[in-house]
């Protein structure tokens, strides 16, 4: 995806970025069911985001509104070429950087045990479905709390709306927020499905909007 309006996100801006991520998810459902204890959540918040914008810089593309960065908008475009071997290393890194962080701060494993029966919600699996290549996956849609309520979330997927529809693409997206769910109906999206895991107790809602 390309945009002559928002911010294209550098990587000397993910530290930035980091704390915002922090301050949008810190009592995220999905967050608060994979992290339980608040005071783990807090120290393993910033280097879990630290090691997806690491991933997400080489693979996607990120934006904000602008270079002050009150809001984030990380999008996958399944349409553009890229190189498999790259790809899959960076993802590799990532993975394993992220079970040592896990590691490191609950040596009782027990965090590491959540995330990998909770795989399912982190992975967007469920996108596979759609057998659809000429599509966008919006993984990250974030506005600064102080900064919500000022049409900062309406600027950034008023351009991936716009990109997709010119280029004739699917959107997709998921949320764990049912809060959330409206908001997205909002811009044209409607729920495909929902991941619920009995083990699990948290229900993903599955969100496209079609071409």
């Amino acid at each position: 995806m390309e945009s002559q309006t928002l911010y294209r996100v550098k990587k000397e801006d993910l530290p930035k970025l980091e704390k915002l991520l922090v301050k949008c998810f810190a009592h995220d459902p999905l967050y608060c069911k994979l992290i339980p204890e608040k005071e783990t959540r807090e120290r393993l918040l910033p280097e879990l985001f630290k090691c997806d914008l690491t991933e997400f810089i080489e693979t996607c593309e990120i934006y904000s509104d602008s270079e002050e960065m009150n809001s984030l908008l990380v999008v996958s475009d399944e349409s553009e070429p890229y190189n498999p071997l790259t790809f899959y290393l960076t993802e590799a890194w990532a993975s394993l950087k992220t079970d040592e962080y896990l590691i490191k701060e609950d040596p009782s494993l027990k965090t590491l045990w959540n995330f990998m029966r909770g795989r399912d919600y982190l992975n967007s699996r469920w996108t596979d479905q759609l057998h659809q290549t000429d599509r966008l996956h919006v993984i990250y849609l974030a506005v600064d709390p102080g900064h919500q309520h000022h049409g900062l979330a309406e600027v950034l997927m008023d351009e991936v709306i716009q990109y997709a529809q010119k280029h004739k693409m699917l959107i997709s997206l998921e949320t764990h927020n049912p809060n959330n769910v409206p908001i997205y109906e909002h811009f044209g999206f409607k729920t495909y499905g929902i991941v619920e895991k009995h083990h699990f107790g948290l229900k993903q809602y599955c969100m496209i909007r079609e071409a």
